[in-house]
């Protein structure tokens, strides 16, 4: 276990933003992170806990208290389940897993980050979400300081959230079990029609597995989110803003707006859900808001690849990234009436 004091967080985070923690230790076992986090806890200490700081924006003045950085390791395959450490690198398991033959997250490649993020964020790309292949979590629960496993059904997974994301202070995740699919071979049925163009196949059909995830990381590098040290436009959080879920009297109103502003058969993106609601692409609102990829001349700004994706251009600071993104959120919503909302854990800071 390693603990240093007065440390950058910037390097930590794939924004390379954020100023030091009081404290930074480093776990590299389950046992470390329950008893740093159980000393933070009855010091009333702070606790920031970091993983691969794909999902962060922490603010200029860093963070008062323990950054605790969980680097635990370990992978077992069995059969079609799978056991992974929260500290494993995310694209290293997807990589195995296709390396083994299973199907069921691989195209999830390239996403960034730790493999003990994806269930608190319910990651999903592509058309795989992590939600419907894990079994159960293994955390540590601070309010009832044990180690417990929640279910699939007790993580509470929904669109871009879970029960860790709704009780963040709650949960230390240790561990990940999944269920895959054994196809032969095959990835799963692919959902999302742009991957299934770009195999040329129809939606719906298997491929290679690793065909599908080579493709995915293609779909991937062509949008800058797959980290690239040399390459400014893949210094980001990744998308920095979820989709907007909208009820029916609230998409009408979108719609109209719509209509309103980009003529009488404008159509938006419109994704039933199962809830009623309609999902619509944060992506697509913030273009026709005006905030075209490349948007800005400040060392923050929106990619040139992906207008989802809020950069640094290699000097910026926290307030130049939240300056940014604050201008974005107030210009679609006098655009559509829909107030964006933050896909990336904020750390001393707000929108």
């Amino acid at each position: 276990m390693q603990e240093l004091f007065e440390t950058p967080l910037a390097p930590l985070t794939t924004l390379r933003l954020g100023g030091p923690a009081r404290r930074l230790v480093t776990a590299e076992t389950d046992e470390d992170v329950v008893a740093q986090t159980r000393a933070a806890d009855d010091a009333g200490t702070p606790l920031l806990l970091v993983g691969g700081g794909s999902n962060l924006v922490v603010g200029d003045k860093g963070f008062d208290g323990t950054a605790l950085r969980v680097a635990t390791r370990g992978v077992r395959i069995d059969g079609t389940r799978v056991e992974a450490a929260a500290g494993e690198v995310w694209s290293d398991l997807v990589a195995r897993t296709v390396a083994a033959g299973l199907a069921g997250i691989e195209c999830l490649a390239g996403i960034p980050g730790s493999v003990g993020a994806t269930p608190i964020q319910n990651v999903g790309a592509y058309g795989q979400e992590v939600s419907s292949v894990v079994t159960d979590v293994v955390a540590y629960d601070r309010a009832e300081r044990r180690t417990v496993r929640l279910t699939n059904g007790e993580c509470l997974f929904s669109y871009r959230s879970s029960v860790f994301k709704l009780h963040p202070e709650r949960y230390a995740v240790l561990r990940v079990h999944f269920t895959l699919e054994d196809a032969g071979g095959l990835s799963g049925p692919l959902k999302y029609a742009e991957t299934a163009r770009a195999l040329g196949v129809g939606p719906g059909e298997r491929v290679a597995l690793s065909a599908a995830r080579d493709t995915v990381l293609a779909l991937r590098s062509g949008k800058g989110m797959v980290l690239d040290p040399d390459d400014h436009d893949t210094w980001s959080a990744g998308s920095f803003f979820t989709n907007p879920l909208l009820d029916a009297d609230q998409y009408a109103d979108f719609l109209g707006r719509v209509r309103a502003r980009l003529g009488a058969d404008a159509v938006p993106p419109a994704y039933p859900e199962a809830d009623g609601r309609v999902k619509t692409s944060a992506a697509w609102l913030i273009d026709k808001a005006g905030f075209t990829k490349g948007y800005g001349t400040g060392p923050a700004r929106i990619s040139t690849k992906h207008t989802l994706a809020l950069t640094n251009r290699g000097d910026a600071t926290t307030e130049d990234l939240l300056a940014l993104a604050r201008e974005v959120v107030a210009g679609v919503h006098d655009a559509f009436g829909i107030v964006l909302v933050n896909e990336p854990v904020m750390v001393g800071v707000a929108l």
